[in-house]
């Protein structure tokens, strides 16, 4: 189908679509009803009105409380001083801010020639996908700490590495998870980046146990360890290596560290080739994949983290293998298996999230970007060396009379080189939905594992 030729056309088809994509998150997708940003609420709120200690919080009628790093709560403290609304409010404009940025860092100068026309489209395509959706309906962190990396990324890609490290480091804090991206760092050789980092992410630490030294010896000593507050890891939500051993039966957390290392190992050849190639995209994209995999818990929500791969994928010249996984990634495909995830088809289509991030990891294209690909080879035709006696011309492959030698050599050079209902209320569990509710809600901030878990909340 060809796309119209005229500005009334494309507004038209634009509202078609934007119509088609309210409808289909209107009655599809599971409400979530900001329950973690609800938990972060309820958390502060009590500790700075109530006295209440951090970790002791529950939102009312569930068994889901704060666990994140004691940082994270003294960074959201100031949420106790607005009411709830007003909150939520807020968090959907940070979120929608940062979803810019993302697209911007992601995109480049590309999105320029798209004019608003392509910018509506992709904004209706970017609601479609589950992980972004789960995000915003959560009022998950996710998108801020994407940011927080992939700033220090585009320093790092840009000549810029002696600034980079803080926003790592800040997201590490925060969030446990990106402390993998620290490794990324010295992987790649850049000892200041990763020394920084690290430095902030110990220095906020600090400050934030002068402020609740009783939450962060908690935290660091209980917490962070009790895997029962993040959720169950069962649940068909939980994306990740663990996740899958969880709904097969298999408790040898044995079995599952030999799966981790082995991703692991993966991870650091792929992402040490992406660096020495200078392609910080697929070294960012490839550690965000990994993450996703290794953490014990990866809610839904927690693949956002997939984005830079479709945006490496698109910039490699293969967008029609990221159109047909990004439009996967939309489905809420596993959510067929909410109930139950037993068998060969529960196994297959229960965790399709996690093989198409372990495809990722393993096919992305990690070398040089097509773009230097593209200026090595203009340089190569430029600077090609003059035929020489000494050093005659390989004839060409074929079994036609070859040119002259010369020109011969200028080909050699020249080829070297992601309805109704809409009155619908959001159901009071995290899951709710028309299905029967889990046990447990899904999101992580009510969870105390750093990667994240859900209700299962975060």
């Amino acid at each position: 189908m060809k796309a119209p030729r005229t500005d009334r056309g494309r507004l038209l088809l634009v509202l078609a679509l934007a119509t088609a994509v309210t409808a289909f998150t209107a009655t599809v997708p599971l409400l979530r009803d900001w329950f973690d940003l609800r938990v972060y609420y309820g958390t502060v709120d009590s500790w700075a009105h109530h006295g209440g200690r951090i970790y002791d919080y529950r939102v009312p009628g569930t068994t889901y409380g704060f666990t994140y790093p004691p940082f994270a709560a003294v960074v959201m403290r100031p949420m106790a001083l607005f009411p709830l609304r007003v909150v939520i409010v807020v968090a959907l404009l940070l979120n929608l801010a940062a979803l810019t940025v993302i697209v911007r860092l992601l995109a480049g100068r590309s999105w320029r020639g798209h004019g608003w026309f392509g910018c509506a489209l992709g904004a209706c395509l970017l609601a479609l996908f589950e992980p972004l959706r789960d995000t915003f309906s959560f009022g998950q962190v996710n998108l801020l700490l994407m940011v927080l990396v992939l700033t220090d990324g585009w320093l790092l890609a840009t000549g810029r590495g002696r600034r980079a490290g803080v926003g790592i480091g800040l997201a590490a804090a925060v969030k446990l998870t990106p402390a993998l991206f620290i490794a990324l760092l010295l992987l790649a050789g850049r000892r200041r980046a990763a020394a920084v980092a690290t430095s902030v992410a110990v220095g906020v630490t600090a400050l934030a146990a002068v402020v609740a030294p009783d939450a962060s010896r908690f935290y660091w000593t209980d917490a962070m360890w009790d895997t029962t507050r993040v959720g169950r890891l069962d649940y068909v939500s939980n994306q990740s290596l663990q996740g899958i051993l969880a709904r097969l039966g298999e408790p040898d957390r044995a079995v599952w560290a030999a799966a981790v290392l082995l991703v692991l190992a993966v991870w650091a050849v792929r992402a040490r080739r992406a660096t020495a190639a200078g392609n910080w995209p697929a070294a960012i994209a490839l550690t965000g994949l990994t993450a996703c995999l290794v953490s014990p818990i990866t809610w839904v929500h927690h693949l956002v983290w997939l984005l830079p791969a479709f945006a490496v994928l698109v910039r490699a010249g293969h967008p029609r293998v990221a159109g047909a996984l990004y439009g996967v990634l939309c489905t809420s495909v596993v959510w067929l298996w909410f109930d139950h995830a037993s068998g060969v088809d529960g196994f297959l289509g229960g965790n399709t999230y996690t093989w198409i991030t372990l495809g990722l990891l393993l096919w992305l294209p990690a070398g040089q970007p097509r773009g230097g690909r593209q200026a090595l080879a203009r340089r190569t035709k430029a600077t090609a060396p003059a035929p020489s006696p000494a050093a005659p011309a390989i004839a060409p492959v074929c079994r036609q009379p070859g040119p002259p030698s010369g020109t011969g050599t200028a080909a050699a050079g020249a080829t070297s080189g992601p309805g109704r209902g809409l009155t619908r209320s959001a159901s009071s569990e995290p899951t709710g939905s028309t299905r029967p509710a889990a046990s447990k809600p899904q999101s992580s901030s009510s969870r105390a594992s750093s990667y994240t878990a859900k209700p299962p909340p975060a």
